[in-house]
Parts: structure tokens; C-alpha cells; sequence
């Protein structure tokens, strides 16, 4: 009886490895031809994408391919500009006139301050005694002493004092993603993005990695927060229209296979290695992966595709790395993710075997103890 429980526990353990079930493939089978059953005897089968190990020999190649997923969008270079406001179409222009003569037109006191105007769409102001004068385009200063220039024709001894409020032309508009959203007026020409953060605050707290963007002349421009923190050519001067929003980064990866989590992820970072997104997502399975053989499969636009060289030799690409060598861990390192990358950990094939070796072995102890 208990050589027959025991045939019959070999029977199933036979039957069990003709197909367990797994969570993931082998690194051959992933990697195999894809017309490898239909090619004719003698033929090479042929491969529909490139396969790349990620070393120190091929790194400096594959850094130099084109970037695919999110779009990367331009950015200007930081200019210094005169310190001082450009009067623009919609400012509030303030004069006060100072006349030492006893009998002055502007009045016995000899300081008269006039009503506040805006500047018309034409550019221009009316002032008593002058009419109407062009001052858009002109500084504060330079503007102050052309009306005084005019003015000293009929008062002789006048003086002008000029205070400008910006108006909607010399204002910049932060839209969303910032703690205190608004219309912010520019004090000068030179008055900088992060002068502007840090009068209406930084990225909201809820943004996982803050992208800002500015809308100048109907063109979009885009920067990383965290670069135009740590690089001071970026940190451009404000334009009046200017329109500035911050929003999250939306690349994101998947993680499938023997990995420790099977998800997709958003870029937790700007540059986020492929072993920064491994240890991201816990890992590989430590009972069933094959350190050896992990894949990241990116698909490159056909305008991409080159020599090798300046680009992928075809749109699929996989890249294989081996997390059981020094040079495979340290050129993962330097290997950086990219929007819409697979992360994909093959199964090792001690996998399977170590499961019939417990199924048998649980046979064999059920046969035993009956």
C-alpha cells in the first residue's frame, strides 16, 4: 500500500512539472525571435527589437540616445536686465509738482499732487500745462525727466516727482500649483522667477516632483523646480503677461514579474536610475527572480531610430542587467529611467524546480505518515 501512495506521488510530482504555474517568464523566453517557429531551416531567426546589456562599455552609447516619454520642453537662459520698470499700457502714473515760485499755477503751496492716471492704451499721459506725452517703454527716471524737461518751459523753476503702481502689462500671473496663487506685480525689469516664488510661495506640498511652466508670447517653457533651484542661468527676469503654473511630473513606470511590486509609479525624482527604481519598488522577488536577467523595455519613436550609435537601431529596445556584478550595479546606477519604461524581472529557473523539490518532498512525508 505504501509503495503504491508513493508511485502515485511520483505520478503527480511527474505531472506537476509539465507546468507549474509562474509569475513571470524566463529571460529566454522573453528574449526569443519572434518568428523564431516559422523560420525556414538554416535561416537566422529575426529579432523585431535590440537587445542591450547595460555595462560600462555600452553605457556611454546608450547616454547619448534621444530621451522618449515625456516631452522635454525648452527653457530660456537667464539675462540681467536694467533694474528698473519699463512704464507699460495700464500703469498708474503719480506726479507731484514742486514750484518755488510764490504765485505758482499749481498753488500757494508750492507741492501739488496730482490726480493718479493710467497710462492710455497709446501709451500716454495728460499733464497740466503739457498735454498729452508719450512715457510707455521709458523708465521711471527717464520718464520723470522728459515731463519735467516740458514742464520748466511754462514753470520754469518746476519739479517733478513720479511714483509708478504696475498695471496689468507689468504684472505676472501665477495660475495653480503655488501656495498663493495671483496676479503679482513686477517692481523691475529685473525682478526673477524665484523673486516671484518667494513672494507667492513654493510648490504645493502635494506635488510629487514640481514642474514649472511659463507661458511667454503664446509658447510654453518647462524646468524641473528642483534645477532652476541649483542652476542660476535658469533663474529667468519676468515679463509683464507672463503666466506661470506648476504641476506634477507625469512620467510614470511599470514594474511586472518576479519584482518585489507589481505597479505602475510616477518619478518619485527628475533623474531616477534604473537601481534607484528597483530598491523604488522593493526589489526582486528573493524566492523566485533571476538577478541576472532584468529587463527594462523602452520603445523609442521611429524618428529615433539610427545607427546605434546616435540612436536605437530599431524602436524596441530591452535592456538587460545583472544584479549579481559590480559593474552591473554600478551601471545601474548610472543608467537613468525613462517615462513609460517596463520594469520587468524575469523568473529563475531554480524556481520551479525548488517547488516540485517541496511538492515532492511534501508527498513523501503525507506517504510516510500513512
Amino acid at each position: 500500500m505504501l509503495v503504491q501512495r508513493f508511485a502515485a506521488a511520483v505520478a503527480c510530482f511527474a505531472l506537476a512539472s509539465c507546468g507549474l504555474p509562474r509569475g513571470a517568464g524566463f529571460q529566454s523566453e522573453v528574449l526569443a525571435a519572434s518568428n523564431a517557429n516559422t523560420a525556414e531551416e538554416g535561416e537566422a531567426p529575426v529579432y523585431d527589437f535590440a537587445v542591450y546589456e547595460v555595462n560600462r562599455d555600452t553605457l556611454p552609447v546608450l547616454q547619448g540616445w534621444p530621451v522618449t516619454g515625456e516631452e522635454t520642453q525648452p527653457w530660456l537662459v537667464a539675462r540681467e536686465q536694467p533694474a528698473s520698470l519699463q512704464i507699460a499700457t495700464g500703469d498708474i502714473v503719480q506726479l507731484t509738482i514742486w514750484d518755488a515760485e510764490e504765485n505758482s499755477i499749481f498753488g500757494a503751496t508750492g507741492v501739488t499732487p496730482l490726480q493718479p492716471t493710467s497710462v492710455s492704451s497709446d501709451g500716454r499721459i495728460f499733464v497740466p500745462y503739457i498735454g498729452e506725452l508719450r512715457i510707455a517703454g521709458m523708465s521711471p527716471a527717464t520718464a520723470r525727466a522728459r515731463i519735467e524737461e516740458e514742464l520748466v518751459r511754462t514753470v520754469p523753476s518746476a519739479q517733478v516727482q513720479l511714483a509708478v503702481e504696475p498695471g496689468r502689462s507689468n504684472t505676472a500671473n501665477v495660475a495653480s500649483g503655488i501656495a498663493a496663487p495671483g496676479l503679482y506685480p513686477l517692481p523691475d525689469r529685473n525682478f526673477k522667477i524665484l523673486d516671484l516664488f518667494s513672494q507667492a510661495g513654493g510648490p504645493s506640498p502635494e506635488l510629487n516632483s514640481p514642474q514649472v511652466r511659463l507661458v511667454r508670447d503664446g509658447k510654453t517653457f518647462g524646468v524641473p523646480f528642483e534645477r532652476l533651484l541649483k542652476e542660476p542661468r535658469l533663474n529667468i527676469a519676468m515679463r509683464g503677461g507672463d503666466r506661470i503654473y506648476v504641476e506634477d511630473d507625469q512620467r510614470k513606470f511599470i514594474a511586472l514579474g518576479a519584482t518585489g511590486t507589481q505597479a505602475i509609479s510616477a518619478f518619485p525624482e527628475i533623474e531616477f536610475s534604473a537601481l534607484e527604481a528597483l530598491s523604488f519598488i522593493g526589489g526582486v522577488n528573493a524566492g523566485t527572480a533571476n538577478p541576472e536577467g532584468i529587463l527594462i523595455l523602452r520603445e523609442y519613436p521611429a524618428s529615433a531610430v539610427a545607427d546605434g550609435i546616435a540612436g536605437p537601431p530599431k524602436e524596441r529596445v530591452i535592456f538587460t542587467i545583472d544584479l549579481t556584478s559590480a559593474d552591473g550595479l554600478f551601471s545601474a546606477g548610472n543608467f537613468m529611467l525613462e517615462g513609460d519604461d517596463l520594469i520587468y524581472g524575469t523568473e529563475s529557473a531554480l524556481g520551479p524546480a525548488l517547488t516540485l523539490f517541496n511538492l515532492g518532498n511534501s508527498l513523501v512525508a503525507t506517504a510516510n505518515a500513512n
